[in-house]
This record gives structure tokens, sequence and C-alpha cells, in this order.
């Protein structure tokens, strides 16, 4: 991709009136969708409600989550789809779909090297919480994986002449009088119009920035700040629902413990911070759980304290080698010092507390032993490098683990388990996968493994 790319929107009066294949939604599995689908000869279309594209995708940071692949076997990791289906199964509650969870698996290195085969390469590593190996792929430069992802994808489109379409909302699905998918219903420029298809992918999203379906399925967190886009509203889960797909596990929303919320506009700290060596200190500036235990636990762990908040503390170290720590920083949600006295004295914290936290956690990177809090991962690295760093965060919504209930080939299931002709789709707009609890780097990895699975049981579909 060029430096100075910027992809264009398809103008609204070539909107043609039939399509291979419509994709709704341009997120990461949108994306992946229409590049894979037009490899396989289709002609696909995406269609976006919002006026920007990327979705929530645009917004990851951390990295996409992939066992077995050669950036780990060139970093002397020897990992396997067992250990990562397991960590990712008990991380979940056990609740996750088993098949979907062993397909997920089982096609992460793939869809690592399709990234890479297309000119997207994630060769660096790190962790995330719930992982005991580094599995989350992310670029070499260690930027943001998802404006990364996004930005290329959207190059790629551009490339084979993929028409986009933003402000154009689906406003229903359309069956035939067998139960097949037959076309859309589109709003785009204050009209409707009709398009053909005989196969749809939803793509939409999850249901994050819904006050609606959160005080409907998890009303004690109506109120909470989210670090979701404005146009995760659930949007597909409704037109699923209205033509008969069962949505499932509605209830399991994730809540992420590093939110920065101080400022107008809602920040995610990604949990490459915490991979990287960042601990938590609590308001007497001490440590009071595993940073990098699953989201659910450190969010329990945050809310349970009095100020229900806490702070990230890092080195310049650590800002190294996170790159959406500079990010942070220009956004002003970062406090800076020389020393860690000063620090302590801008957090308004008990610097010797503070400073013998380092100490403490400095010693536990020195023994590979955690024994107040079991922390096993993450730990390579001292907090010894001034200046250092603090940012204050707290718990805020940030993924819908249910979904429309898929099968192994994406294809969306009506409420008594039959497949739903034409119909697939893929990333959050999805149940089943992750449990009660998403493990960091899932979520890119399942836009790429089941956005290409989409399109290829569209395109097998379509051969029918």
């Amino acid at each position: 991709m060029t430096e100075k790319f910027q992809f264009e929107p398809s103008e609204p009066a070539t909107l043609a009136d039939h399509y291979d294949l419509v994709i709704i939604g341009s997120g990461g599995a949108g994306l992946v969708s229409a590049l894979q689908a037009r490899e396989l000869g289709l002609h696909p279309v995406v269609l976006e409600k919002m006026p920007t594209l990327g979705g929530n995708t645009i917004k990851a940071s951390s990295g996409m989550n992939a066992a077995e692949t050669n950036v780990q076997l060139r970093q002397g990791i020897v990992d396997s789809f067992a250990e990562f289906y397991e960590e990712t199964f008990q991380g979940g509650g056990r609740l996750n779909d088993p098949a979907l969870l062993e397909y997920f698996t089982t096609h992460s290195g793939q869809a690592i090297d399709w990234l890479r085969l297309h000119g997207i390469f994630l060769n660096d590593l790190t962790l995330t919480g719930g992982m005991k190996k580094k599995r989350a792929h992310r670029p070499e430069s260690t930027a943001p994986v998802g404006a990364y992802l996004i930005n290329n994808l959207l190059w790629l489109l551009a490339q084979v002449k993929i028409p986009v379409y933003t402000n154009t909302r689906v406003t229903e699905l359309l069956k035939d009088e067998t139960g097949k998918i037959k076309g859309v219903k589109v709003e785009l420029l204050g009209s409707e119009k009709t398009l053909k298809t005989k196969a749809v992918v939803l793509a939409t999203g999850g249901f994050g920035a819904s006050k609606q379906l959160l005080k409907r399925y998890r009303p004690e967190l109506a109120e909470y700040q989210t670090t979701n886009q404005s146009g995760a509203t659930g949007d597909g889960i409704f037109l699923g629902a209205e033509i008969g797909a069962q949505p499932i596990q509605m209830e399991l929303v994730q809540i992420h413990p590093t939110v920065q919320q101080d400022t107008e506009k809602v920040f995610l700290i990604g949990e490459a911070v915490r991979g990287e060596g960042a601990i938590l200190v609590d308001q007497f500036g001490e440590r009071f759980t595993d940073e990098l235990g699953t989201r659910r636990v450190v969010s329990q762990k945050i809310t349970a304290l009095p100020e229900r908040s806490a702070y990230l503390i890092y080195d310049q170290a650590v800002k190294e080698r996170v790159k959406a720590l500079a990010f942070y920083e220009a956004k002003g949600l970062v406090l800076k010092a020389d020393t860690l006295t000063k620090l302590a004295a801008k957090l308004e914290l008990n610097a010797s507390a503070l400073e013998d936290t380092l100490r403490q956690w400095n010693t536990v990177v020195e023994t590979g032993v955690d024994v107040r809090f079991g922390r096993t991962t993450g730990m390579t690295h001292k907090l010894a490098q001034a200046p250092y760093y603090a940012i204050h965060v707290a718990p805020a919504v940030h993924y819908t683990m249910g979904g429309l209930h898929i099968d192994q080939k994406a294809r969306v299931l009506d409420r008594n388990g039959a497949v739903i002709p034409g119909l697939f789709a893929a990333g959050e707009v999805t149940g089943g996968l992750h449990g009660n609890n998403r493990i960091g780097g899932n979520s890119i990895a399942e836009t790429v493994v089941f956005g290409r699975q989409a399109a290829q049981q569209a395109a097998v579909y379509l051969e029918d």
C-alpha cells in the first residue's frame, strides 16, 4: 500500500440492481469477505451505513491471535492449535461453541499466511490476557493492528475495483417463497432501493453501542461508557432475526478493564501495554491483580476498588515497544514524569508505596515468580527506564459475545437449527465462538478466519 493512499467510496449513482454477493458492513470481516469473494470469481458489493469505513476493527490496537505460525517459530515459540483451543475455551468459561472454536483455532495460521500473501505482514508478536504464549500477531512497527489491517484491505479492494458504498443502510433482507435469500432493501440518499442477490454476508458488528439492547440483555451495563464506534448497534442481529435467524448468548457482554474515560472521547488502552510489561496500581500505589488475567477477572478486580478505577504504570522501554502509546500521549491521556516520586505527586499517590511496588515488580521479573498474584506472562522486562508514565483507566463495555447463531461454514441458522439458504455471517454479529469472555486478539482473528469462510461458503452455495 502506498503511504498516501486514501480510499474513495463509490458514488451512490453507480449502485447496481444486482450483485453476486452483498456484504453488509465494512469492518475487518466485511472487507476480508469481499476480497476473498472476488478472488473466487464473484462480484461482491460492500454496503456501510456509516459515513466512514472500518467499523470497530479500525480501533483495534493489540494484535491478531494465531497458533502454529512461522512468525512464532522464528521467535522460538512452539505452539499448537490444541493449546490455543484449550486456553480460549477456558478463558470463555467453557461456554464456547466447540465446532466454531475448532475451526477458528485450526485456521488461524492460514489466516496469517493469507494476509501475508496479500502484502499484509504481521511479523511481530505480543501477549494478551488469558494466553500463555505469544500469539497476538501485529505489524513489525508495533503500530495498532486495526487501522493497519483496514487501510491495507481497502487498498486491495481498490486494486480489484470492488464497489464500497457508505451512508447506505440495509433495512430488510428478502427471501423467496422457498426461504432462500433473494435480495436486500437499502436506503441511500433518502430513497429506498432493492438489490437482487442470492447471497448475503452479515458483517455488521455487535451491539456495544446500543443502549436499547444493553438495557434488554444487561441492564446493569446500560450506563457504562463504551469503546465501540457509534454504529455498533446490532443492526445485523435485527436484520437476521426478522427473517427467523436465532440470536444466542445475547446476555454475554464483555467489559474491557483498561479504558481511559477522563476525556470527552473514550480510548481503549490495548492489552499489548500490559503484555509488554505495564502494571496496574490502585489508589495506594500498589498492585492488586494479575494484570494479564482474563478481561472479565481484571475488570472485576478494578470495579471492586473503592474508586472503581486504577492506573497503568509503565516506563520508557514499554513505550518504545508499543507504538500505540505515542498516540495515547498525543491525545493527552498520559501523565509523564522524570522520576517515580514526581509521577506519584502528579497522581496524588504515596511516592514510597509506588517506588516499593516497582521494586517488587522488578524482583518478580528477576525471579520469574509472582508470589502475590500468580502472574506468569509478560514478565520479561523490568520497569526501570525513566521517564515513567501513567494512564488512568476504568472498565467500559467493549464487546458483545452474543449474536446470530452460525455453524462452522458461517451459515446463519434459524430457531430450529436449520440453515437459512444464502445467508452468512462473520465477526461480532455472530455468537458462540467466545463463550462468556473474549480473549484479547481473538476478534481480529475472527474477522479474518470467518470473513474468509463466509465468502468461500457463499461461493460454494452460488455454484449450486
